[in-house]
């Protein structure tokens, strides 16, 4: 434990006293428990800066397009002998994985048939509102997410591999603040990264096991409990620490390929089991609606419908602020595995492979459970109205050939996606409490990943998932603001460094 930084005591003991807060009864606390606090706290941000959060994160998406084209794109995240330490399977694999693999199987059927129902605009249940389903599904999972992780993403590999710095976040400030980012405000900046981390992943293993228990319903019958989520994040604890201490190059690497081959096989199944033709022509159609309207999307506030801003600050103001709050985790462990690679590569690699996977798979299975709905009259919202959203993905493929196989294989998939979440979050935690080492202790990622999953247990035995969920989105809002001075500090290195070298070549 020498190696371990100020911020390991602050977070790891902000922690505890989180879960203690989680777990107090409502009676004891009636309001002032941590649901309703972060509750309150949440509604006030998404309220007042919402249009904080759109611009922030159309922000990013411009500063990522605009490096592609830029005289930097050449710009090698390394010094100039260094070569990219994975393959571009493996590196997909891997960003893609930590980036929002379980999330794309939770919400892949789920969130374009809420939207169905309850489109952002128009009547429901019509044509038109099966294509705006789909196209803000592409918007919520697309190119703006990505252009966030990419952003915090490369300044972290930027200045650890070309310019030695340690590998957290304040590390990126120096040039702006100097010195004095090494002291309290720095502390403060690297317990921000942590406190997002921590709950925003104890919060998927909580969703994870929910979504487990569901599948395993749906195939033996049995009846979802607490006990069997409970069970679950355990068995899933001791494998992904199993993992953990492999190290990077083992555990993480092998269940990334596994989870793309997985995920690739169970969307090319329902792809051809299903309606195909249907299902490549609504992609088609939805990927140029959605490049068409990106602008638009991209600054939509409703300041004259109340209803339609309730939709958007539930949708798109909730996810971008759930993006950011997640950004210091992703970010930290793409930086991880991307050196070697140029400025150019790196942006169009994690922006587009990413969101064009995404897109088509919200198209199999979104499509998939609309097409159901609308020219088969199945009734899939039935489910997920009776057992939760976790039915979605379930409910749509006992409409299908080899629905228990294929079942079997979506519970395994979310397991693996499961396992290389918290495997990676362990890393990432690791690395930012230990002065951004490299291969921080096994003692450091065994304490953070069972914090992890005592968050996560506790806080699903008394309900209290939401309020962490909330409670990182809440740090997104401070977060955001550090981001801003993350691209202010690249632009200033960037320029810096554009006196020294000759940019016509690859560096």
């Amino acid at each position: 434990m020498k190696k371990v930084s100020n911020v390991f005591w602050i977070s790891a003991i902000v922690t505890v006293l989180f879960i203690i807060w989680g777990i107090i009864p409502q009676s004891v606390l009636p309001t002032a428990n941590l649901d309703n606090i972060t509750s309150i706290i949440q509604g006030y941000l998404v309220d007042t800066f919402g249009w904080f959060y759109l611009l922030t994160a159309t922000g990013f998406l411009i500063f990522a397009i605009y490096l592609i084209f830029s005289k930097y794109g050449n710009i090698k995240l390394g010094r100039p002998g260094d070569k990219p330490e994975y393959g571009y399977l493996t590196w997909f694999a891997m960003l893609f994985s930590a980036g929002m693999g379980i999330g794309l199987v939770f919400w892949g059927a789920a969130e374009p048939l809420s939207h169905f129902h309850e489109p952002p605009y128009g009547d429901a249940e019509t044509s038109d509102a099966a294509k705006t389903a789909l196209q803000y599904s592409f918007f919520h999972w697309g190119f703006h997410p990505w252009a966030i992780y990419a952003t915090i993403a490369l300044a972290l590999a930027y200045f650890k591999f070309r310019k030695q710095a340690p590998g957290v976040v304040s590390a990126i400030l120096e040039p702006l603040f100097g010195e004095r980012i090494r002291g309290k405000w720095g502390t403060l900046v690297d317990f921000i990264v942590v406190f997002a981390t921590v709950f925003g992943v104890a919060t998927s293993l909580g969703f994870g096991a929910i979504q487990i228990s569901g599948g395993l319903s749906f195939l033996t019958g049995m009846e979802q409990s607490i006990s069997l989520q409970l069970i679950i994040i355990g068995i899933v604890t001791v494998l992904y620490m199993t993992s953990a201490m492999t190290g990077l190059n083992k555990g993480i690497k092998y269940l990334s390929n596994a989870n793309l081959i997985l995920a690739f096989l169970l969307m090319v199944f329902l792809l051809f089991a299903g309606p195909t033709t249907y299902i490549l022509n609504l992609f088609t159609n939805t990927l140029g609606n959605y490049i068409q309207n990106l602008p638009s999307m991209s600054f939509r506030m409703t300041p004259f419908n109340e209803d339609n801003t309730t939709w958007i600050n539930g949708w798109t103001i909730f996810y971008w602020a759930w993006w950011i709050s997640w950004a210091p985790f992703v970010g930290t462990f793409i930086a991880r595995v991307s050196r070697g690679r140029t400025i150019r590569e790196f942006v169009l690699g994690v922006l587009l492979v990413p969101t064009i996977f995404g897109a088509l798979w919200f198209t199999v299975f979104g499509g998939s459970a609309i097409n159901l709905e609308f020219f088969q009259n199945a009734n899939i919202q039935a489910d997920v109205n009776a057992i939760g959203t976790e039915a979605a993905l379930f409910s749509v493929l006992q409409h299908y050939p080899f629905a228990m196989v294929m079942t079997i294989i979506a519970i395994l998939l979310i397991t693996t996606f499961f396992i290389t979440s918290a495997d990676s979050a362990t890393f990432v935690l690791g690395m930012q409490t230990t002065n951004g080492s490299l291969y921080p202790p096994n003692i450091v990622k065994f304490i953070w990943g069972l914090l992890q999953s005592c968050a996560a247990a506790v806080l699903l035995w008394q309900g209290g998932l939401e309020a962490l969920q909330t409670a990182s989105i809440i740090a997104a809002f401070p977060f955001a603001i550090i981001m801003i001075l993350v691209v202010a500090s690249l632009i200033k290195s960037f320029r810096a460094e554009a006196k020294d070298i000759d940019f016509s070549k690859k560096r």
